[in-house]
């Protein structure tokens, strides 16, 4: 009962820490909708099982790398708030891994649906 009572604490933590970020952050707002979009395309297209998988995939990760960027860019504010030259570098460094990250994304979203919308129209 115990492990229960700490398990659901920790979902509630979890799931404070995901409404954060839905309501504050405009990147994850943005990832998000285009997150909502590929999953309508993905039932319209009718993509096959291993596509399907490999579009959450894709776009839980790009989710979780703005997760990321968020978590550290706040940690970089409370140790070094703009004064040391790393802080800088250590946010674009993280902005830089997300936008690889949604790049990657992009191309597998082409490479997946092309065939589907030549298909279709």
């Amino acid at each position: 009962m115990h492990r229960l009572k700490q398990f659901t604490k920790s979902l509630s933590f979890a799931v404070r820490g995901l409404r954060y970020v839905i309501r504050n952050e405009k990147n994850f707002q943005n990832e998000l909708f285009v997150g909502i979009l590929v999953v309508v395309a993905m039932i319209y297209f009718n993509v096959t099982r291993a596509e399907m998988i490999v579009l959450f995939i894709i776009v839980m990760a790009v989710l979780i790398m703005e997760l990321v960027n968020t978590i550290l860019e706040r940690v970089v504010d409370i140790l070094k708030p703009r004064v040391h030259p790393y802080a800088r570098l250590i946010k674009d460094l993280m902005a830089a891994s997300v936008l690889l990250t949604s790049i990657l994304a992009i191309i597998i979203g082409v490479l997946i649906f092309t065939p589907y919308v030549m298909k279709r129209f």
